[in-house]
């Protein structure tokens, strides 16, 4: 058995439609692995189909623009030249003629003009970009390379997909405003007119750690992102991140997410973080209605790791002694009493300190961690509020959910079992084309820069498909 798929070409304009021969299928007997096409028949399918309509796309748009707008007098050609341009089905070779610019045209100062280049400004299709930039952001580069040339007609460069992929990072970043110092607007009294939120949005930050590279040296240590994440309970999720040394907007950042959840100025924020001084201050006026708090996460981590350094520790009732001081620290942060907790951790300090300990000694180890422990605490009491109360009433204070979130945006691409090492720019750029495709916003930023890719047929066609 045979089968001949064709093309039929119809221009509509009265002239004979074109029918042209694609590809050829041969068919024996019935067997599973001869059923239906195969993915090597289906890339040559999908091939063939995208050279001829690209051709045709491409005759008839030279036979509409080669005549003179004004004078409607044929212009005349200088010559061929060749552009490559690549889609999703394969990278194709267009002759592209160069016309001489028509006398009748005064203001014109070019004598001639390359007819595609104009209207073909960039050699890439958008929705090959759009897929080597969401795939490059979920899976490695090669990965990225390998996934797009199982299923497609086409061959996928790995220098190619970097390429792009930060070529996209940029344009999403000179979208961000420029930074301000302060983004409240307007007056309590203008506020006040807003139609009332719905419901506060709730925002925790945090951050991660990513391997560094330095030219040639791939061992030039870590350097820090943060990662936030916005949630609401009308709105998805939202999340947004940046590498510390190397962004120079990252309050602006903040503001455009909240901007994307629809946020207003009398709305209700909370924010949630470790109390560190970049976090802390890329808090701040942001939102006049905003509370700051400290992380219940982070404060009882550093508590249960003075719990296991007290395990260690001999006598038994001694030990005993420690970790019922402890469980008193930890019951009156828990319960907003943050002088009395420093007061019971200061005692916990003195009761570990001696003066002729050894400093490598497990208990001057723990004394060490104790006197940290009573600064962080001492430095972040301000933010430390009624965690039993709030956890009563069902609000949320842990920021376990960022946690989540920077494994999602840094560990898995950058840090977990991988292999590469990152320059700051090159660590930016890719948190930034990876929070888009997470946010499901990366789409929508390719049909608003490309409007025509968002072509109304799509959704008839996949309905039709199905």
């Amino acid at each position: 058995m045979k089968i001949l798929v064709q093309v039929i070409v119809d221009h509509e304009n009265g002239d004979p439609a074109i029918i042209k021969p694609i590809v050829e299928f041969k068919r024996e007997d019935l067997a599973l692995g001869t059923l239906g096409l195969t993915i090597g028949e289906s890339k040559l399918l999908l091939k063939n189909v995208q050279s001829e309509l690209i051709s045709q796309q491409v005759e008839q748009y030279i036979f509409k623009h080669k005549t003179c707008n004004q004078c409607h007098k044929e212009l005349k050609i200088k010559g061929y030249t060749e552009i490559a341009y690549r889609t999703l089905f394969g990278k194709l070779k267009l002759s592209n003629p160069r016309l001489y610019a028509c006398s009748c045209n005064k203001e014109s100062k070019k004598r001639s003009f390359s007819l595609l280049s104009s209207v073909l400004s960039e050699r890439i299709a958008p929705e090959l970009q759009y897929l080597q930039a969401k795939w490059s952001s979920l899976v490695s580069y090669g990965m990225t390379s390998n996934i797009l040339e199982d299923v497609l007609p086409m061959h996928a460069n790995i220098s190619s997909i970097f390429y792009t992929t930060h070529k996209v990072a940029k344009r999403l970043d000179a979208e961000i405003s420029e930074e301000k110092y302060c983004f409240i607007n307007g007056c309590e009294n203008e506020w006040n007119k807003l139609p009332y939120p719905n419901s506060p949005l709730t925002i925790g930050i945090d951050g991660g750690y990513i391997h560094a590279r330095e030219g040639s040296n791939r061992k030039a240590g870590w350097f820090e992102a943060i990662v936030g994440k916005s949630l609401h309970e009308t709105h998805p999720s939202k999340r947004f991140g940046f590498v510390c040394k190397y962004d120079d907007k990252p309050k602006s950042r903040l503001n455009t997410m909240l901007q994307k959840q629809g946020f207003q100025m009398n709305q209700d924020i909370v924010f949630l973080s470790d109390g560190g001084d970049t976090v802390r201050d890329l808090q701040q006026n942001i939102a006049p209605y905003s509370e700051h708090l400290l992380d219940w996460f982070h404060i009882t981590m550093r508590i249960t790791v003075m719990k296991q350094m007290v395990n260690g520790l001999l006598p038994d009732n001694y030990r005993d002694q420690l970790d019922k001081q402890l469980e008193s620290i930890k019951w009156n942060i828990w319960h907003g009493n943050v002088n009395k907790a420093l007061d019971k951790i200061s005692s916990f300090s003195d009761d570990c300190y001696e003066e002729e300990l050894d400093k490598d000694s497990k208990k001057h180890k723990l004394w060490k961690y104790a006197d940290e422990f009573y600064t962080y605490i001492e430095s972040n009491r301000y933010y430390i509020t009624n965690y039993a109360e709030r956890h009563r009433y069902g609000e949320i204070i842990s920021t376990s959910f960022v946690e989540a979130t920077v494994n999602e945006v840094i560990s898995k691409r950058m840090v977990k079992k991988q292999q590469m090492r990152w320059t700051q720019e090159g660590a930016h750029r890719m948190i930034q084309v990876r929070i888009a495709t997470l946010n499901n916003e990366l789409r929508d930023e390719f049909c608003r820069w490309y409007p025509n890719m968002n072509n109304v047929n799509d959704n008839q066609v996949l309905q039709s498909a199905a």
